[in-house]
Formats: structure tokens, sequence, C-alpha cells
């Protein structure tokens, strides 16, 4: 039976990718993709989440617009690294399904208490501001959530948008903290992990070869890229999202360690960041499964071999 999950994303480009390979994967049932601000502000994140699933052929699949602000902050976005749509790079059509008009947290509480316990996980690749909303308001569906498999956070790595803060939970530490704090089941795929996950100019090739998902993802990579690069000095650029759906898929591409992790709302200099302990230094109960290393090769495989299934599929 395929493993029910809902999406909460910003999309981006990199979770544009994470959203097709999903949704190319029979092994997963995604019931919905709720959405938050982050990238890009939430009108233009709902916008293109509804762009990429008509791209995949999934005008069927319910789109549901959510938190437009962090908890207690002023919204940071990322245009600098995913353009002024949040989805720059190829142009996609103005999409023709509509917006669900139930509010994103309201579909994730009515979801978790409609489906039996223990059945669904939820996949946040932004902001967290969704998820803690959604457990503040009704507590009881904490226990119900199967888990969380989240990218954000960052220990080895440090930070990609303060030199201690990973960009997802620094736009809404207060959020990250209630989620980490719930007890809920909880896996993290940190920037210690999606640094590894390179593309190469191989891999966008074979992208670009294909149909018009392909093409898509090849030309959202070529966008991305120049700002990695430029940033990292690397030969390639992160694909920090898919990197989720990959542990859903074939965790065993990954390990890491079940360790405590807090996150930082009140620092001077340090406000998000994920304080892992990795060496197990503090007596403080684990309370995460943090991931540290990911089989590079394998993970393109896996994105290859779906997303050139999905692509065939499409042009039937």
């Amino acid at each position: 039976m395929a493993r029910k999950i809902i999406i909460d994303t910003d999309p981006g480009q990199d979770d544009a990718v994470a959203i097709l390979l999903a949704l190319a994967s029979p092994e997963l049932d995604v019931l919905g993709l709720s959405v938050v601000a982050g990238n890009v502000p939430l009108a233009l994140t709902e916008l293109n989440a509804r762009k990429i699933c008509e791209l995949a052929g999934r005008a069927d699949l319910p789109v549901y617009a959510g938190c437009d602000a962090p908890l207690m902050r002023k919204l940071v976005t990322a245009e600098e690294v995913h353009g002024k749509s949040g989805l720059d790079g190829v142009e996609l059509p103005a999409p023709v399904m509509q917006l669900q008009p139930q509010h994103a947290v309201d579909f994730i509480i009515d979801t978790l208490r409609r489906e039996p316990p223990k059945t669904v996980s939820l996949v946040p690749v932004g902001p967290l501001t969704n998820i803690a909303t959604a457990f503040d308001r009704a507590p009881d569906i904490i226990e119900r959530v199967q888990e969380i498999v989240l990218m954000g956070g960052a220990y080895f790595e440090v930070g990609n948008i303060t030199p201690a803060a990973e960009f997802n939970i620094f736009v809404d530490p207060e959020a990250a903290d209630i989620v980490f704090r719930s007890g809920a089941d909880l896996t993290v795929v940190p920037l210690d992990v999606t640094h590894q996950a390179l593309t190469s100019r191989d891999w966008v090739e074979t992208m670009r070869k294909l149909g018009p998902l392909g093409q898509a993802v090849a030309s959202w990579t070529d966008f991305f890229e120049r700002y990695d690069t430029a940033k990292y000095g690397s030969q390639g650029a992160p694909l920090h999202d898919p990197c989720t759906i990959a542990y859903l898929l074939q965790p065993e591409l990954f390990t890491g360690r079940f360790i405590n992790v807090v996150i930082e709302t009140g620092g001077a200099f340090t406000t998000g960041m994920t304080v892992a302990d990795w060496w197990r230094v503090t007596d403080r109960p684990a309370n995460a499964n943090f991931l540290r290393t990911i089989d590079r090769d394998s993970f393109y495989a896996l994105l290859t071999d779906r997303l050139t299934a999905l692509d065939a599929r499409l042009r039937g």
C-alpha cells in the first residue's frame, strides 16, 4: 500500500523537483500540497504549486494556501536564489486548476483526524509555519502523525542565510521550535546532506533531452545553479528538497543519528540555528533522526529513473 503524505512547500525550483519525484513514485500517495510563504510570498508559492501540478499532469491534486507570514516575525524571502517568481527558468503557463478554498492548516488538521492514526506523514520543505500552527491549534493530531521528514537545519555545514542558520528554520524559528518540541517522530534532512547532493552537467543535460517535464527541470537547475556555484564555488547546486522524498523511498541511501536538536530563537547571532547534539554531550533526550550523509550517485539514479518514467507517461 502506498504511503500517504502531505507535502508542505514553498516552491521553489528544488521544491518543484521534490513534488515531481513524489508524484512520479507509486510508493507514495500524495494527499495534497499545503503551501506556505517562504522562498517567495504566499501568492507566488501557491501559484507555483499549481503550475507544478499541471506540469506533472496532476491537475486533480488539491493545493491549499496556508500561512502568509511567520508566527512572530516579518517574512524573509529568497528571490536572489529562486528569482522574482520563485520558479524562474522555464516559463510555465498560468494554471487552470483552482486553489482549494480551505486553509492549508485546516486541511492538515482534518486529514490527520480523518485518516487512521500513524498513516499520514508530513513532508515540510519550507518554513514550518503551517505545521506548527496546526499542532498549536489541534495538539491531538501530533500523536496521529506517522513521521515528519523535513528539509531544514544544519550542523557541520552551519548556515546558508546567516553564519549559523539554514533558511527554512531561520524564516520561522518559533514554528520550528514548536515542531521540534512536539514529540512527533522527526527525521531532519539538513544542509549537511543536501550539500552532498550536487547536480552535474551530465545529469542536467540528461533531463534536457527528455520532454517538457525534463526540460523544465533542466531549466530550473540552470537558473539556481548560477547562485550556488558563485556562493560555494562548487561545480553544481544542491537539490535540497528532493532529498526528503528520496529518504521516504530509499532510506538506505542515508546515514544519521538519533540525537537531541533544539532551535535557537533568541540568539544575538544564532537565531534559527539547529543546535544539534551530534556528539551527545548533553543529557537532553533525543528527539530527531538527524541525517548526515547521502549516497549521491544512487540519489541521482533514482531521480533520473522516476522523472524519465513520468516524462514518458506524460508524452503518452
